[in-house]
C-alpha cells in the first residue's frame, strides 16, 4: 500500500499579477472566454504550450505560468493591446441590465452542463444543450440562473484496451483549479444547506460559476461535514452508482437546489426542470408553501404548478427514472409526516394510474403533474411525447395532449469555427455576431466566393486530420501498440479525401454500426482510388451498456483491418473538444438513429453551421430542416421497424455511390459548384433557424413569461386565487359524475351547399354548476374511411340560455371545407387559461346522445 500524506491545513495561492494585467484572474473566472475568441486569446498567447497542457483552463494556467512570463507580457505593447480589447469584450458580455421591476427570475435546473472542456460535468447532448441554454440566455441578458450538481469525478474518460474494449477512468476534479468559487454567507464563510435523508442530514456546499451574465450554482456533497461515505459520494460521478445513488442525487438536485436558492435569498418566479431529474423540487415548493403561507396540500400544488416548466428529452419510456414504492417510502415517509399528507397522495403525483399501489414512481410523471407548462424538444418529438404520455389525458385526442414543442438550437459562437468567422467578418454585415437570428444577414453568404469558402473548409479538415493523428499516436503509445501501429497512427486519413463524420453516445438506438452492415460494399466505396472515402468516428458507451461497448469494439477492430486502417478511424475519449473538431472539419455528418427515438439531436446542427452537409434519418430536428438543409435524407418519414436496418444501410451506400461522393469530386481540379451551392444553402438556412438564441427566445415568450405572470397572479392577496381555484376544483370534481349531455341538437340532414350555416347545439345538465364553470366545445373535421374524425379543429360553443338545470350552448357555423365532414361535442371544466396548461387527468365528457 502506498503511503499518502494528508495536509494539516489547506490554503490557496493565486499568482501575483502585474498591475497592468490585474484583471486576468477576473477574466479566468467567467467562462465567457469559452465563446469569445479575443478573451481566450490572452491566455493562449501567454504560453500556448502551458495553455494546451492545462486543458484550456485559464485558472489552472495562471497557477502554472512563470512569473517571468507575466512580467514580460506586462511590458509587451502588442499583448497589452490584446488584453485591453479582451477586457472591453468581457465587460460588454457580463454587463447586466437592471433586474426586472416585477421580480422575474428563472431558475433552470439540470443534472448536467456542458460548458467547456475543462469542466467535465456533462455526458452528452442534454448537458451540451444545458450549457448552450445558459450561454444564449447570457447573450440576450435574460434574468436566469442555473442549478446543477458538481461531480467530483464527472463523467468517465474513455480508454480502449488492446482488444478494442472500452475501459473507464474516473479522474478527480480539483475544484480549486477550475473557474469555480464557493458561495459565502454574510460572515464570509462557505454557504451550506442540508437535506435530510434516512441516514441523517446531508450537508451541501454551494459553488458558483460565471457564464457571461448568468450565474450557475453547483451543489457539492463531497465535503468534510459529511461523515458517511455514501453521503460524500452523492455528487461523486454523473449517472454513476446504483438506483439508490440516483434518488439521492435527485433529492440533492431538486430539494437541495431549492434550499440553496432560499439560503442565497434568491426568489425565482419560474422554475424550469430540464428533464425529470430535478422534479423533486416541486415537493419542496409544496412543503414551503404549506409551511410559510399556510396553504393546504392541494392549494400548494396548484400554486407550485403555476410557475413550473418541464422539458422532456426522452422519446422512450426506458429513459425515465422510476423508483419502487418501498424506496420512495424509505426516503419520503418523513416528508409526508411533516407536511401532513398521506403517502399514497404523494405517490399519486408520480404514477400514471394513481390507484395502482404497485406502480413505480416516475420522475417524468411527477414533473408533468407539477408543471403547467410542458414541452418536447422538436416537432416530431412532441408527437412522440404526446403518444407516450397520452394515458395521463385519456379523454383528449392524441394531438391535444398538452405538450408543446420548442426545437433545440446550438450556441453558434461556441461551435462556429474561427476560420469561417473571420471569413464572415469580410463578407457579412459588421454586426453579424449580434444578429445571428436575422435571416437577412445569412443571405449575404451568397456573396462569398466559392473558392474562399472551400479553402476555409479545407484548412479545417487539415486541422482535424492533424488532431486525429496526434490523438491516435498518443493512444497507440499508451496501450503499448506494435511499432507498426504507432507508425501508422501518424498516417491515417488523407486531407484530400471525402470525409464522413459520426460522433455521439453509443446508445444502441443510434445504430453506430449501420454503416458497416455490408463491409464488402463499404470497402468498395472507401477504397475507390479515383474517389477515396474515409470515416472518422467517436463516442462513448455508458459503463453498464454492454451492447454499446460491443458496437465500439466492432468499429475499432474494423479500423485495424489491413485494408481499412487509413480509411476508418475511431477517436478515443469523445468530449467537447473532439466533437468540435469533427463537426468543423468533416465533409458530411452521418446520423442514423431509429426514427422517433432521437428527441432532437444537435450534432447535425453544429455540423451544418460549419458548412458540413447532413446525411441523416428524418428524425428530431432534421425532420424539420431537411428540405432547406442542402443535405440528404436516409429513408422516408415513417415509424421505425426492425426490417429497416437493411433498407437504411442500403440507402446510405446508394447515396454515397451514386450522388454524394461523385458530387464532391466533381470538377476535381476546380471548385465543385453543386457541392458548394448546397454548403451555402446549409449555412444560409440552418444558421439563423437553429441558433440557440432563437430557442431561448421561444422559451421566454412561450413558456417563461406566461409562467411568470401566472406565478404573480397566484401570489396576489395572500394567495387568494390559489385558494379559490382549489375550492372550485373540489366542487367541480364532486359533481362531475352527474354532468351529462341531455341533447346534442338535430344536426344537419343530407347534403349541404358550401357557404350554408350549420346549427350546432348542446344542452347539458351541469349538476348545479354555472355555465361559466364549463367550456362546451365542438370538434369538427373530415370523416376518414374508418368513420373517425381527422384534420380536426376545436371551437367554443357560447352559452345561450338556461332551461332549469340544463344549460344550452349553441352557435351557427359555416364550414370552410367541403367533402365528408363531421363533428363531436364535449364539455370540460373551464379552469385553464390555455389548453396547454391542462392538469393531468383533467375532466372531460363527450356527447353520446343524438
Amino acid at each position: 500500500m502506498p503511503f499518502h500524506i494528508q495536509p494539516l491545513r489547506e490554503f490557496l495561492v493565486r499568482p501575483s499579477l502585474p498591475d497592468s494585467l490585474s484583471r486576468l484572474t477576473e477574466l479566468a473566472y467567467n467562462i465567457v472566454w469559452s465563446w469569445e475568441p479575443i478573451v481566450r486569446s490572452v491566455f493562449r498567447r501567454l504560453d500556448p504550450v502551458i495553455w494546451r497542457d492545462c486543458g484550456y483552463n485559464p485558472v489552472l494556467m495562471l497557477g502554472r505560468v512563470p512569473q517571468a512570463t507575466l512580467q514580460k507580457a506586462s511590458t509587451d505593447l502588442r499583448y497589452l493591446a490584446q488584453y485591453r480589447a479582451a477586457c472591453a469584450t468581457y465587460d460588454a458580455r457580463v454587463r447586466k441590465s437592471p433586474a426586472p421591476a416585477d421580480g422575474k427570475l428563472i431558475a433552470y435546473f439540470s443534472a448536467e452542463y456542458g460548458l467547456t472542456e475543462c469542466l467535465p460535468v456533462y455526458s452528452g447532448g442534454l448537458g451540451i444543450l444545458s450549457g448552450d441554454h445558459l450561454k444564449s440566455s447570457s447573450d440576450q441578458d435574460y434574468p436566469l440562473i442555473g442549478l446543477g450538481l458538481l461531480y467530483q469525478q464527472g463523467y468517465f474518460r474513455q480508454l480502449l484496451n488492446p482488444d478494442g474494449w472500452q475501459q473507464e477512468r474516473y479522474p478527480m476534479n480539483d475544484f480549486y483549479t477550475l473557474p469555480l468559487e464557493t458561495v459565502k454567507d454574510a460572515e464570509g464563510k462557505d454557504l451550506k444547506v442540508t437535506v435530510k435523508l434516512p441516514t441523517g442530514n446531508v450537508f451541501i456546499q454551494i459553488w458558483k460559476l460565471g457564464v457571461g451574465r448568468i450565474t450557475l450554482y453547483l451543489l457539492d456533497t463531497n465535503i468534510p461535514d459529511n461523515v458517511l461515505p455514501q453521503d460524500r459520494d452523492i455528487t461523486d460521478s454523473l449517472y454513476g452508482g446504483d438506483i439508490d445513488t440516483r434518488i439521492r442525487q435527485e433529492i440533492v438536485l431538486g430539494i437541495g437546489g431549492m434550499r440553496a436558492l432560499q439560503a442565497m435569498a434568491l426568489e425565482p418566479t419560474v422554475f424550469h426542470m430540464n428533464e425529470g431529474h430535478s422534479a423533486f423540487l416541486a415537493l419542496e415548493q409544496i412543503r414551503l408553501y404549506m409551511r410559510d403561507q399556510k396553504l393546504n396540500f392541494d392549494e400548494a400544488l396548484e400554486t407550485a404548478r403555476a410557475s413550473n416548466v418541464f422539458t422532456t428529452h426522452t422519446p422512450v419510456p426506458a429513459g425515465i427514472d422510476l423508483f419502487d414504492p418501498g424506496m420512495m417510502y424509505h426516503y419520503f415517509s418523513e416528508y409526508c409526516a411533516e407536511v401532513g399528507v398521506d403517502f399514497q397522495q404523494l405517490m399519486a403525483l408520480g404514477r400514471r394510474n394513481c390507484f395502482n399501489r404497485d406502480e413505480r414512481f416516475s420522475m417524468a410523471v411527477l414533473a408533468l403533474n407539477t408543471s403547467s407548462y410542458r414541452n418536447a424538444v422538436s416537432r416530431l418529438h412532441r408527437e412522440v411525447s404526446q403518444e407516450m404520455f397520452h394515458d395521463l389525458w385519456p379523454d383528449l385526442p392524441l394531438w391535444e395532449v398538452p405538450i408543446t414543442s420548442i426545437t433545440n438550437g446550438v450556441h453558434l459562437p461556441s461551435w462556429l469555427n474561427g476560420n469561417l468567422a473571420l471569413l464572415y467578418d469580410q463578407y457579412l454585415e459588421p454586426d453579424w455576431r449580434d444578429r445571428f437570428n436575422d435571416p437577412a444577414i445569412w443571405k449575404q453568404i451568397g456573396d462569398i466566393p466559392d473558392e474562399e469558402l472551400l479553402d476555409v473548409h479545407r484548412r479545417r479538415k487539415r486541422r482535424l486530420i492533424s488532431f486525429v493523428r496526434s490523438r491516435q499516436h498518443s493512444s497507440a503509445v499508451r496501450r503499448q501498440a506494435s511499432s507498426l501501429e504507432v507508425l501508422r497512427s501518424g498516417e491515417v486519413l488523407d486531407p484530400n479525401a471525402f470525409t464522413i463524420g459520426f460522433a455521439r453516445r453509443f446508445a444502441t438506438y443510434k445504430r453506430a454500426t449501420l454503416l458497416f452492415r455490408d463491409v464488402e460494399r463499404l470497402k468498395r466505396i472507401l477504397l475507390n482510388k479515383d474517389m477515396p472515402v474515409q470515416i472518422v468516428i467517436a463516442g462513448k458507451a455508458h459503463p453498464k451498456d454492454q451492447p454499446g461497448k460491443t458496437y465500439i469494439r466492432e468499429v475499432v477492430l474494423l479500423s485495424r483491418d489491413p485494408e481499412l486502417w487509413k480509411h476508418v478511424v475511431f477517436v478515443e475519449d469523445y468530449d467537447m473538444k473532439v466533437g468540435r473538431e469533427l463537426v468543423q472539419g468533416v465533409d458530411v455528418w452521418l446520423n442514423n438513429p431509429r426514427r422517433g427515438e432521437e428527441a432532437c439531436g444537435t450534432s447535425g446542427m453544429k455540423a451544418a453551421i460549419n458548412g458540413v452537409l447532413n446525411l441523416s434519418i428524418l428524425d428530431g430536428w432534421y425532420d424539420e430542416a431537411y428540405e432547406t438543409s442542402g443535405g440528404w435524407a436516409i429513408g422516408e418519414r415513417e415509424t421505425y421497424s426492425d426490417d429497416q436496418d437493411a433498407l437504411h444501410a442500403s440507402a446510405i451506400y446508394s447515396l454515397l455511390e451514386n450522388e454524394i461522393v461523385p458530387m464532391f469530386y466533381e470538377r476535381r481540379e476546380q471548385t465543385p459548384r453543386e457541392w458548394m451551392r448546397r454548403v451555402k444553402q446549409s449555412l444560409t438556412c440552418i444558421s439563423p433557424a437553429f441558433d440557440c438564441r432563437r430557442m431561448v427566445h421561444e422559451y421566454m415568450t412561450e413558456l417563461y413569461e406566461p409562467a411568470h405572470s401566472s406565478h404573480l397572479r397566484m401570489r396576489k392577496a395572500d394567495f387568494t386565487l390559489s385558494r379559490e381555484k382549489t375550492r372550485w376544483n373540489a366542487r367541480v370534481r364532486e359533481v362531475w359524475d352527474r354532468v351529462r349531455f341531455v341533447d346534442a341538437g338535430p344536426g344537419p340532414t343530407g347534403s349541404l351547399v358550401s357557404g350554408r350555416a350549420v346549427s350546432l347545439r348542446a344542452a347539458i345538465d351541469l349538476a348545479g354548476l354555472a355555465p361559466n364553470d364549463v367550456r362546451a366545445e365542438v370538434v369538427i373535421g373530415r370523416v376518414d374511411s374508418n368513420g373517425y374524425l381527422e384534420e380536426t379543429e376545436v371551437m367554443v360553443l357560447p352559452f345561450v340560455e338556461q332551461q332549469g338545470a340544463v344549460a344550452v350552448f349553441a352557435k351557427d357555423l359555416i364550414p370552410e371545407r367541403t367533402g365528408r365532414l363531421g363533428y363531436a361535442l364535449r364539455v370540460s371544466p373551464n379552469h385553464y387559461d390555455d389548453p396547454l396548461t391542462r392538469p393531468c387527468a383533467s375532466l372531460m365528457k363527450w356527447s353520446s346522445v343524438g
